[in-house]
């Protein structure tokens, strides 16, 4: 297997294809990262699974047959405990289809506004796909624990991340650093393991106390 020098991320949010590359040099794969926001013609399927995983691996492999390149897509939500999982795999849907961010805060919040702090507790969950030309395929999980805060800070990230405090921390996602962000988010953490995994069967080298082996692994 060799690796492309160009990618596709499946998705058309701007800051998702940023973040993805950003954490990709990072674990040291130089690759020219590119969107569907460049290519407009890519069609991402329904996601019509049941778990994150399965969204996931049907984006990455759709894109990578209409392309003829390598793709990563991921999908990851939101679980609130005091909303039974919700919005879990309807997160960026929540609040309807063409829906906004700040929609979606809001009906959150308005959901969790009796809720005491020990019932706020959350996490953000992603599992992040692989698949390119030659029919390799892999999967990695991450998660990231946290709570609800009760009013959205920061203007940093997407999503839920104005309202999402991590464990060990007293601001939310979005008033993080991205380095901050990359080293303990559910997609940092998902997306360095598949990066690890491509690493690992483009040189051969196998290594693992580093990398996890094809397949499907986790990380929390």
């Amino acid at each position: 297997m060799s690796f492309a020098t160009r990618l596709v991320v499946a998705s058309r949010n701007p800051a998702k294809a940023r973040e993805i590359a950003e954490i990709l040099a990072e674990e040291g794969l130089s690759v020219e990262v590119v969107s569907l926001a460049d290519l407009a013609d890519v069609e991402l399927p329904p996601e019509t699974g049941l778990t994150f995983a399965a969204n996931a691996a049907a984006k990455a492999q759709q894109v990578c047959r209409t392309t003829g390149l390598p793709a990563i897509a991921d999908d990851s939500g939101l679980e609130v405990d005091a909303l039974g999982g919700e919005p879990g795999i309807r997160s960026a849907r929540y609040a309807g289809e063409e829906a906004s961010d700040e929609d979606r805060l809001r009906k959150l919040l308005d959901l969790m506004a009796e809720a005491p702090d020990r019932l706020r507790r959350a996490r953000f969950r992603c599992a992040a796909a692989y698949a390119d030309p030659e029919g390799s395929a892999m999967l990695a999980e991450g998660t990231c624990q946290g709570r609800i805060a009760r009013e959205p800070a920061g203007s940093g990230g997407f999503g839920y991340d104005p309202v999402f405090v991590p464990d060990g921390y007293t601001v939310t996602m979005a008033q993080l650093t991205a380095e901050q962000k990359h080293r303990i988010s559910h997609r940092g953490r998902a997306l360095r393991l598949l990066a690890r995994m491509i690493r690992e069967q483009c040189t051969g080298k196998a290594d693992q106390g580093d990398a996890t082996p094809p397949g499907q692994a986790g990380a929390n």
